[in-house]
Parts: structure tokens; C-alpha cells; sequence
């Protein structure tokens, strides 16, 4: 399997468990239901443009397991979305993402969100989520905007407007209230293009993690 997905996916347990070894990504699996669909989100984006070289099973396969967990846990996320390594959805339930928008890494996204298209005006389009972006509980972003990177999107807030770096966005409409960011509220992150941050986890996962054998359906749900 190709060390981008690799990569990412060990992007994608750490967020969650702060290592990237076999028990981390065992855990992560059984107990994180975020994790769980993202784990077969990546994989139905990276076999849907791979079935000449793998076949089309993986893809059939994992695109079952997507189907299952989107309806289980509410997550409304197309695997065509453009995200970055280390996504963290801290718990399950109403988030709704549009095929269209944009993720960077290290991105943390709450119950309830909305990241969606807007269809006409000056901001016809979909968001750009920039690293380490924290949008809480219920927050709402809509159109082509840009969510600088570092920023806060409180709970509850509605943002169609840019939004510079390292702000913190409260209330609806949305408004910038402070310049701290989301320092302390997004963690145990890597910079997906550190040749060091990404030898780091590689040796840490060396314990005999293969991220490309097909696990069978958990029997523990975080409900």
C-alpha cells in the first residue's frame, strides 16, 4: 500500500491515541468511532482511484464498511473530500462536511458540525479549513471561505466570513473575540511534510501494525 495512506492513517491514530504502534491503532479502532470512519474513509478514497491495480474488491469492500459507520455514527463525509493527515472527530453524531471543501491537517471537528456549499452570491462554493483548526459543537461554516490556520471555531458559532489565523470565532453571527487560537485544544500533532515527524512514527509503528489487512467488524461501540 502506498506510505501516503500509511502515513496519513498513522497521522490519524496519533491524533487519538499520542503513539502510532499496533496497540494505539487496535484502541483507537475499537473505542473511537471518529477514528473507525475515517480509517475506512481513507481507504475507499485511495482504492476508488486504484481498482486497475488492486481490483475492485478493496474498494466494494471498504465502501460497505463506510456505508455502515456513516449511518451508525451520522457522519455525512464523502471520500472525496480533500482532508489532510490527522483528523480527529471527537465524538460521533450530525456531521455534515461538503464533498467539496477543504481540510488541512491536524484538524479537530465536534458533534453537530456543518462545513457546507453555499450555491450562489459572492461566496458560492465550499470552505478551506487550514492546520490546526478546532470547530466545536454545532458550529456552522458555509461558502467559499478560508478558516486561517490555528484558529477556534466555538460552539454554536455560524461563520461566512474569512477568518484569520490563530482567531477565536464566538457566537451567530460569528465574530473574532481573541487572537489565541486553538493552542491547547488541538493536540498530539505531526507536520505531514516532516521527513523527521513522519520517520518518528514510522519507527514507533514498527511493532508490526499493517494497515492494509482488512479487519473484521469491531464487536465494542463507544454508544
Amino acid at each position: 500500500m502506498a506510505s501516503t495512506l500509511w502515513q496519513t492513517l498513522q497521522a490519524d491514530v496519533y491524533r487519538y491515541r499520542g503513539q502510532a504502534n499496533t496497540r494505539a491503532f487496535l484502541s483507537a479502532y475499537i473505542r473511537e468511532p471518529g477514528f473507525r470512519f475515517t480509517y475506512y474513509l481513507r481507504k475507499v478514497a485511495f482504492y476508488s482511484k486504484r481498482k486497475k491495480s488492486f481490483g475492485i474488491f478493496p474498494y466494494i469492500y471498504n465502501r460497505i464498511q463506510l456505508h455502515h459507520y456513516r449511518f451508525k455514527y451520522g457522519f455525512d463525509i464523502s471520500p472525496t473530500t480533500d482532508i489532510g493527515p490527522g483528523l480527529f472527530i471527537g465524538h460521533f453524531g450530525g456531521v455534515v462536511i461538503s464533498p467539496h471543501a477543504i481540510l488541512g491537517a491536524n484538524v479537530n471537528i465536534a458533534q453537530g458540525v456543518t462545513i457546507g456549499a453555499t450555491s450562489r452570491g459572492s461566496r458560492k462554493g465550499a470552505p478551506t479549513l487550514e492546520d490546526r483548526v478546532w470547530v466545536g459543537a454545532n458550529a456552522i461554516i458555509v461558502g467559499k471561505v478560508t478558516i486561517g490556520h490555528d484558529a477556534l471555531i466555538a460552539p454554536g458559532a455560524y461563520v461566512n466570513f474569512d477568518v484569520p489565523s490563530s482567531a477565536v470565532i464566538v457566537g451567530n453571527p460569528g465574530k473574532v473575540v481573541s487572537t489565541a487560537g486553538s493552542v491547547g485544544y488541538v493536540n498530539n500533532t505531526i507536520d505531514p511534510f516532516s521527513t523527521e515527524d513522519l520517520g518518528n512514527l514510522h519507527q514507533a509503528a514498527q511493532s508490526g501494525l499493517e494497515i492494509n489487512t482488512e479487519l473484521p467488524k469491531a464487536t465494542t461501540d463507544k454508544s
